[in-house]
Protein backbone atom coordinates (compact mmCIF):
# COMPACT_ATOMS: atom_id res chain seq x y z
CA UNK A 1 0.00 0.00 0.00
CA UNK A 2 2.60 2.42 1.02
CA UNK A 3 4.51 1.82 -2.75
CA UNK A 4 1.48 2.07 -4.56
CA UNK A 5 0.98 5.67 -2.63
CA UNK A 6 4.37 6.67 -3.52
CA UNK A 7 4.30 5.33 -7.37
CA UNK A 8 0.92 7.64 -7.61
CA UNK A 9 2.39 10.65 -5.43
CA UNK A 10 5.47 10.81 -8.26
CA UNK A 11 3.33 10.42 -10.91
CA UNK A 12 0.94 13.14 -9.66
CA UNK A 13 4.30 15.79 -9.69
CA UNK A 14 5.12 13.87 -13.37
CA UNK A 15 1.94 15.37 -14.53
CA UNK A 16 1.76 18.72 -13.08
CA UNK A 17 4.99 19.08 -13.90
CA UNK A 18 4.36 18.30 -17.28
CA UNK A 19 1.02 20.25 -17.72
CA UNK A 20 2.21 23.16 -16.16
CA UNK A 21 0.29 22.88 -13.02
CA UNK A 22 0.99 24.23 -9.80
CA UNK A 23 0.22 22.29 -6.41
CA UNK A 24 -0.65 24.81 -3.79
CA UNK A 25 1.01 23.62 -0.52
CA UNK A 26 -0.10 24.58 2.77
CA UNK A 27 2.45 27.71 4.13
CA UNK A 28 4.15 26.64 7.67
CA UNK A 29 2.48 29.22 10.37
CA UNK A 30 5.11 32.31 10.87
CA UNK A 31 5.70 33.57 14.18
CA UNK A 32 4.27 36.92 15.34
CA UNK A 33 5.01 39.37 18.27
CA UNK A 34 4.86 38.22 21.45
CA UNK A 35 1.35 38.88 23.41
CA UNK A 36 0.17 38.12 26.84
CA UNK A 37 -3.23 38.24 27.49
CA UNK A 38 -4.46 38.75 31.32
CA UNK A 39 -7.18 36.34 31.73
CA UNK A 40 -9.88 37.00 34.63
CA UNK A 41 -13.62 35.41 34.70
CA UNK A 42 -16.05 35.63 37.78
CA UNK A 43 -17.88 32.72 38.48
CA UNK A 44 -21.16 32.74 37.54
CA UNK A 45 -24.21 34.32 39.88
CA UNK A 46 -26.46 31.28 38.75
CA UNK A 47 -24.38 28.64 41.01
CA UNK A 48 -22.23 25.56 39.98
CA UNK A 49 -19.52 26.59 36.97
CA UNK A 50 -18.90 24.62 33.79
CA UNK A 51 -15.70 25.71 32.98
CA UNK A 52 -14.50 24.25 29.39
CA UNK A 53 -10.99 25.11 28.48
CA UNK A 54 -9.94 24.33 24.53
CA UNK A 55 -6.04 24.31 23.87
CA UNK A 56 -4.49 23.52 20.79
CA UNK A 57 -0.48 22.73 20.82
CA UNK A 58 2.12 24.22 23.60
CA UNK A 59 1.76 24.18 27.35
CA UNK A 60 -1.01 24.18 29.66
CA UNK A 61 -0.60 24.99 33.47
CA UNK A 62 -3.64 24.42 35.76
CA UNK A 63 -3.36 25.09 39.96
CA UNK A 64 -5.55 26.54 42.72
CA UNK A 65 -4.56 29.90 43.68
CA UNK A 66 -7.65 32.39 43.04
CA UNK A 67 -10.04 33.59 45.69
CA UNK A 68 -12.95 35.69 43.92
CA UNK A 69 -12.12 34.21 40.44
CA UNK A 70 -13.43 31.32 38.59
CA UNK A 71 -10.54 31.80 36.38
CA UNK A 72 -7.43 33.96 36.78
CA UNK A 73 -4.52 33.98 34.76
CA UNK A 74 -2.13 34.65 31.69
CA UNK A 75 -1.73 33.51 27.53
CA UNK A 76 0.94 34.02 25.99
CA UNK A 77 1.46 33.59 22.54
CA UNK A 78 3.42 34.61 19.55
CA UNK A 79 0.36 33.24 16.62
CA UNK A 80 -2.78 34.96 16.38
CA UNK A 81 -4.96 31.65 15.73
CA UNK A 82 -3.69 30.72 19.56
CA UNK A 83 -5.73 33.74 20.77
CA UNK A 84 -7.87 32.51 22.93
CA UNK A 85 -11.66 33.09 22.86
CA UNK A 86 -13.69 33.74 26.01
CA UNK A 87 -17.52 32.75 25.52
CA UNK A 88 -19.59 33.03 28.89
CA UNK A 89 -23.52 31.59 28.87
CA UNK A 90 -25.31 30.90 32.10
CA UNK A 91 -22.90 28.54 34.24
CA UNK A 92 -21.06 27.57 31.12
CA UNK A 93 -17.47 29.48 30.41
CA UNK A 94 -15.46 28.50 27.77
CA UNK A 95 -12.01 29.92 26.82
CA UNK A 96 -10.58 28.29 23.97
CA UNK A 97 -9.29 28.73 20.52
CA UNK A 98 -11.54 30.27 17.43
CA UNK A 99 -11.39 26.90 15.83
CA UNK A 100 -13.17 24.00 15.35
CA UNK A 101 -10.42 21.47 14.92
CA UNK A 102 -7.74 22.54 17.68
CA UNK A 103 -5.60 19.35 17.48
CA UNK A 104 -4.45 20.31 14.01
CA UNK A 105 -2.59 23.22 14.97
CA UNK A 106 1.30 22.18 13.95
CA UNK A 107 3.65 21.74 17.02
CA UNK A 108 6.74 24.18 16.20
CA UNK A 109 8.95 25.35 18.19
CA UNK A 110 9.44 28.59 17.09
CA UNK A 111 5.29 29.10 18.20
CA UNK A 112 4.64 29.50 21.59
CA UNK A 113 1.06 29.06 23.17
CA UNK A 114 1.31 28.78 27.16
CA UNK A 115 -1.53 28.93 29.85
CA UNK A 116 -0.91 29.35 33.21
CA UNK A 117 -4.41 29.65 34.70
CA UNK A 118 -5.41 29.53 38.82
CA UNK A 119 -8.64 28.16 39.23
CA UNK A 120 -11.02 29.09 42.39
CA UNK A 121 -12.21 27.00 44.56
CA UNK A 122 -15.86 27.18 44.27
CA UNK A 123 -17.50 23.79 42.97
CA UNK A 124 -17.20 23.26 39.24
CA UNK A 125 -17.10 20.78 36.44
CA UNK A 126 -14.14 21.20 34.88
CA UNK A 127 -13.42 20.00 30.82
CA UNK A 128 -10.10 20.23 28.85
CA UNK A 129 -9.83 19.67 25.37
CA UNK A 130 -6.10 19.37 23.70
CA UNK A 131 -4.09 18.75 20.94
CA UNK A 132 -0.35 17.56 21.63
CA UNK A 133 0.45 19.42 24.28
CA UNK A 134 2.82 19.65 27.77
CA UNK A 135 0.59 19.96 30.91
CA UNK A 136 1.04 20.15 34.23
CA UNK A 137 -2.28 19.98 36.59
CA UNK A 138 -2.13 19.96 40.22
CA UNK A 139 -5.84 20.01 41.48
CA UNK A 140 -5.54 19.64 45.37
CA UNK A 141 -7.87 21.41 47.57
CA UNK A 142 -10.18 22.35 44.08
CA UNK A 143 -14.16 21.86 44.27
CA UNK A 144 -14.37 19.29 41.73
CA UNK A 145 -18.04 17.42 40.67
CA UNK A 146 -16.74 16.07 37.37
CA UNK A 147 -13.09 16.37 35.44
CA UNK A 148 -13.03 15.47 32.07
CA UNK A 149 -9.40 15.57 30.15
CA UNK A 150 -9.52 14.68 26.45
CA UNK A 151 -6.32 15.36 24.53
CA UNK A 152 -3.58 14.05 21.79
CA UNK A 153 -0.31 13.55 22.17
CA UNK A 154 0.19 14.31 25.27
CA UNK A 155 3.10 14.96 28.41
CA UNK A 156 1.15 14.94 31.39
CA UNK A 157 1.82 14.98 35.12
CA UNK A 158 -1.47 15.67 37.21
CA UNK A 159 -1.92 15.64 41.03
CA UNK A 160 -4.68 15.70 43.59
CA UNK A 161 -1.90 16.83 46.22
CA UNK A 162 -5.19 17.73 48.96
CA UNK A 163 -8.58 16.28 48.96
CA UNK A 164 -11.24 17.22 47.18
CA UNK A 165 -14.15 18.87 49.26
CA UNK A 166 -16.43 18.01 47.38
CA UNK A 167 -17.91 14.39 46.14
CA UNK A 168 -16.78 14.22 42.23
CA UNK A 169 -19.32 12.13 40.12
CA UNK A 170 -16.87 11.08 37.48
CA UNK A 171 -13.35 11.56 36.44
CA UNK A 172 -12.40 10.79 32.89
CA UNK A 173 -9.33 10.84 30.65
CA UNK A 174 -9.02 9.92 27.12
CA UNK A 175 -5.97 10.10 25.65
CA UNK A 176 -3.79 9.16 22.48
CA UNK A 177 -0.26 7.87 22.03
CA UNK A 178 0.91 9.87 25.60
CA UNK A 179 2.82 9.89 28.65
CA UNK A 180 0.95 10.44 31.44
CA UNK A 181 1.54 10.15 35.51
CA UNK A 182 -1.50 11.03 38.09
CA UNK A 183 -0.75 10.99 41.94
CA UNK A 184 -3.35 11.27 44.72
CA UNK A 185 -6.10 10.06 42.65
CA UNK A 186 -7.59 8.99 46.25
CA UNK A 187 -7.93 12.64 46.96
CA UNK A 188 -10.45 12.89 43.13
CA UNK A 189 -12.90 12.14 46.09
CA UNK A 190 -14.59 10.02 43.13
CA UNK A 191 -17.48 7.58 42.81
CA UNK A 192 -16.28 6.40 39.37
CA UNK A 193 -12.96 6.76 37.20
CA UNK A 194 -12.44 5.86 33.36
CA UNK A 195 -8.85 5.86 31.91
CA UNK A 196 -8.98 5.17 27.77
CA UNK A 197 -5.40 5.75 26.43
CA UNK A 198 -3.36 4.13 23.38
CA UNK A 199 0.34 3.43 22.86
CA UNK A 200 2.25 5.06 26.08
CA UNK A 201 3.52 5.23 29.68
CA UNK A 202 1.23 5.81 31.93
CA UNK A 203 1.13 5.78 36.14
CA UNK A 204 -1.26 6.13 38.13
CA UNK A 205 -0.97 6.53 41.92
CA UNK A 206 -4.12 6.24 44.13
CA UNK A 207 -2.13 7.47 46.92
CA UNK A 208 -4.57 9.77 49.02
CA UNK A 209 -7.94 9.38 51.03
CA UNK A 210 -10.33 6.89 49.55
CA UNK A 211 -13.88 8.43 51.43
CA UNK A 212 -16.01 6.24 49.52
CA UNK A 213 -16.46 2.91 47.57
CA UNK A 214 -15.26 3.48 44.18
CA UNK A 215 -14.72 1.89 40.53
CA UNK A 216 -12.21 2.54 37.94
CA UNK A 217 -12.13 1.31 34.50
CA UNK A 218 -9.12 0.97 32.38
CA UNK A 219 -8.14 0.70 28.45
CA UNK A 220 -5.06 1.02 26.43
CA UNK A 221 -3.20 -0.28 23.68
CA UNK A 222 0.04 -1.48 24.04
CA UNK A 223 1.33 0.03 26.76
CA UNK A 224 3.21 0.43 29.94
CA UNK A 225 1.03 0.91 32.94
CA UNK A 226 2.09 1.01 36.33
CA UNK A 227 -0.96 0.88 39.34
CA UNK A 228 0.66 2.54 42.91
CA UNK A 229 -1.55 1.52 45.24
CA UNK A 230 -0.54 2.39 48.59
CA UNK A 231 -0.80 -0.03 51.77
CA UNK A 232 -4.17 -0.28 54.00
CA UNK A 233 -6.38 0.78 50.33
CA UNK A 234 -8.42 -2.11 50.13
CA UNK A 235 -8.26 -2.96 45.76
CA UNK A 236 -9.08 -5.51 43.81
CA UNK A 237 -7.50 -6.00 40.12
CA UNK A 238 -8.94 -7.56 37.36
CA UNK A 239 -7.20 -8.13 33.70
CA UNK A 240 -9.34 -9.37 31.18
CA UNK A 241 -7.26 -8.87 28.36
CA UNK A 242 -4.19 -9.74 26.80
CA UNK A 243 -1.43 -8.25 29.25
CA UNK A 244 1.77 -9.96 28.18
CA UNK A 245 3.18 -9.50 31.30
CA UNK A 246 1.83 -8.93 35.08
CA UNK A 247 3.99 -7.70 38.09
CA UNK A 248 2.64 -8.03 41.64
CA UNK A 249 4.82 -6.08 44.25
CA UNK A 250 4.52 -8.04 47.59
CA UNK A 251 0.92 -7.83 49.34
CA UNK A 252 -1.01 -8.59 46.29
CA UNK A 253 -2.91 -12.08 46.04
CA UNK A 254 -3.40 -13.81 42.87
CA UNK A 255 -6.34 -15.94 41.93
CA UNK A 256 -6.45 -16.01 37.53
CA UNK A 257 -6.69 -12.50 36.48
CA UNK A 258 -7.66 -11.75 39.85
CA UNK A 259 -5.26 -9.71 42.06
CA UNK A 260 -6.60 -9.02 45.48
CA UNK A 261 -5.32 -6.56 48.14
CA UNK A 262 -6.08 -6.36 51.68
CA UNK A 263 -7.04 -3.11 53.45
CA UNK A 264 -9.55 -0.95 55.91
CA UNK A 265 -12.39 1.44 54.85
CA UNK A 266 -13.41 2.17 51.21
CA UNK A 267 -12.28 -0.23 48.78
CA UNK A 268 -11.25 0.36 45.20
CA UNK A 269 -11.97 -1.91 42.11
CA UNK A 270 -9.92 -1.41 38.81
CA UNK A 271 -11.19 -3.51 35.48
CA UNK A 272 -8.19 -3.52 33.08
CA UNK A 273 -8.39 -4.08 29.09
CA UNK A 274 -5.05 -3.87 27.85
CA UNK A 275 -4.32 -4.33 24.01
CA UNK A 276 -0.79 -5.97 25.25
CA UNK A 277 1.98 -4.51 26.77
CA UNK A 278 3.13 -4.58 30.81
CA UNK A 279 1.45 -4.27 33.98
CA UNK A 280 3.12 -3.60 37.01
CA UNK A 281 1.13 -3.34 40.66
CA UNK A 282 3.31 -1.66 43.17
CA UNK A 283 3.08 0.45 46.41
Amino acid sequence: MKKEFIVAFLALGLASLACGININLPEAPEPGPLVIDQISLDPPASGEARLELAFGAGELKLSPGTKDKLVEGTATYNYERFKPVIDVEDGRVKVGLDQEDFASIPHLRELRNEWDFKLGTEPMELAVRAGAYEASYEFGGLSLTDLSIKDGAAEVELSFSKPNPVEMTLLHYESGASNIKMEGLSNANFNAMSFEAGAGDYTLDFSGELQRDAAVTIETGFANLILVIPDGLSTTVTVQSGVSNVNAGPGWDQNGNRYTKDGEGAELTIIIEMGAGNLTLSR
